[in-house]
């Protein structure tokens, strides 16, 4: 189990005002029973990539399980004079009894699927909405970023640099968790590895350099300091005419007689793809071939990917500010909309209807399935179904577009693995959430199980998130209804 991450103070009224007057209403036209089911899903993927990726389930489980009103909750409520005594008294005795399905965290997910689903009580569905979003959306945010960083590398380790530029510390400290979760090797945020065993990096500034007499001073005290992790920055004065020949110097004079081999030279500054040709042209010569360059400054995916167009000769990075804050595409638009609402022991569908077609909603109680192709082991489909449907593999399976309905794809030879998986049971939780490694790994296995055209930094192939025939009908129906209601 992974660190329990706490804020320190009450958390139950992050929510939007709304939500409790909503739920003061619905207490006060006697739906306080009323069983709703509300999903999380999101509809466009940041940088117009080809999947995202699912995270901060751990930080909703634990807000989740933790959830109360103080006496100083109630008595603020009260001072609003907006709530009924009844519905203070509620807040009082509040008790979570909601069903909870999700993801596992590091799934890589698709545009219109559930990937949070809450079912009990509507005045608890609706209370939770704010941390349900606020938790799953920059988490998953931040992770998808931090994978698409990782791609563009090769294979050549990153470290997450972004707490100093984060929007909070709060930010630094999750978003330092959702960059290891995308494929972040390592962080220079100290509480995230005492925290979560994220491993922290980190070697000088440019104040270590500049406070000494000479660059090679402050070289040598350092080398001599952490001879066995010995990593110089070499951009305080002039890479090639100073910290170059000076971190060379030091490494003859100080970790060479030690038996001891340098771990690498930074570069913060300057034309990085010119200068790690060059250094790593003089670090050949002068027998560090194992020295590794290691690169920073305001770093992203496509200058990753045009540093090695243009032949850099880098080993391993740190990216920051564009990386904590997603700062191409900033926000990860998660929404949660009521999809049912149970009466009489059956689920009555609700639909939002929206003039744009991508807001209309899916209606219904739903699950998620995804299809791996046996022969190949990648994912070709998910299909979004009722909650009592799941999909026969026995035999050829034919989904098709839920727009586009002539576009039709029929699938053989695969397998079938249910997304969405049980988190609470009528508010106790059942799930163990994995270490914050085995989410890695099970994160970096995932979108190795993804097709290449999927994985593309431009234009990607777009992944199929098709309805069952059912669930088509159920929505298709509910449109129908609503059109023959405007026509009259």
């Amino acid at each position: 189990m992974e660190f329990d991450f706490k804020l320190g103070r009450n958390l139950s009224m992050l929510t939007d005002f709304y939500e409790l007057t909503m739920a003061n209403g619905y207490l006060n036209n006697g739906m306080r029973d009323t069983v709703a089911v509300f999903d999380m899903f999101f509809r466009k993927i940041p940088d117009d990539g080809g999947f995202a990726l699912f995270a901060g389930l751990s930080q909703l489980i634990e807000y989740l399980s933790n959830l109360s009103f103080s006496e100083e909750d109630i008595a603020y409520l009260r001072e609003k004079s907006c709530f009924s005594e009844e519905f203070l008294q509620y807040l009082k005795e509040f008790h979570f009894s909601c069903d909870i399905w999700a993801m596992k965290e590091g799934t890589p997910i698709f545009p219109g699927e559930p990937v949070v689903v809450v079912r009990g009580p509507v005045m608890q569905a609706q209370l939770i909405e704010t941390m349900v979003l606020l938790t799953i959306n920059f988490q998953s945010l931040v992770a998808t970023k931090a994978n698409r960083v990782c791609r563009a590398t090769g294979g050549r380790a990153v470290s997450e640099f972004g707490s100093r530029r984060a929007q909070s510390y709060d930010a630094a400290i999750l978003g330092a968790r959702a960059a290891y979760i995308g494929g972040c090797a390592s962080t220079a945020c100290t509480i995230a590895d005492r925290d979560y065993q994220i491993p922290a990096t980190g070697t000088m500034a440019h104040s270590w350099v500049q406070l000494f007499d000479s660059e090679y001073e402050a070289f040598v005290k350092y080398a001599e300091l952490y001879p066995d992790n010995c990593t110089l920055l070499i951009d305080t004065y002039s890479v090639l005419h100073s910290g170059l020949p000076n971190a060379i110097r030091c490494f003859d004079n100080v970790l060479k007689p030690r038996g001891c081999r340098p771990k690498g030279v930074r570069i913060d500054s300057g034309d990085i793809a010119y200068l790690s040709k060059r250094i790593r042209r003089v670090l050949d010569e002068a027998g560090y071939a194992d020295c590794k360059i290691i690169a920073s400054n305001s770093l992203d995916e496509s200058i990753i990917r045009d540093l090695f167009v243009q032949g850099a000769k880098i080993d391993a990075f740190g990216v920051g500010e564009n990386l904590i804050t997603s700062k191409s595409d900033p926000v990860f638009g998660g929404v949660y909309k009521l999809a049912a609402v149970m009466k009489d022991g059956e689920y009555v569908p609700k639909i939002k209807i929206s003039e744009t077609i991508e807001k209309i909603t899916n209606p219904h109680f739903k699950a998620v399935y995804r299809f791996f192709s046996r022969e190949t082991g990648l994912a070709v489909a998910d299909l979004v179904t009722l909650h009592d449907e799941r999909p026969d593999v026995s035999r050829p399976v034919t989904i098709f577009d839920p727009i586009a309905t002539w576009k039709k794809k029929t699938l053989q030879n695969v397998d079938c693995v249910p997304l969405l998986l049980p988190v609470f049971e009528k508010g106790q939780c059942v799930y163990e959430s994995p270490s914050l490694q085995d989410i890695r790994s099970y994160c970096l296995d995932q979108v190795d199980h993804l097709w290449d055209e999927v994985k593309r930094f431009e234009h990607p192939h777009r992944y199929y998130v098709d309805l069952s025939h059912k669930l088509w009908q159920v929505k298709n129906d509910l449109l129908e209804r609503m059109s023959a209601v405007d026509e009259q």
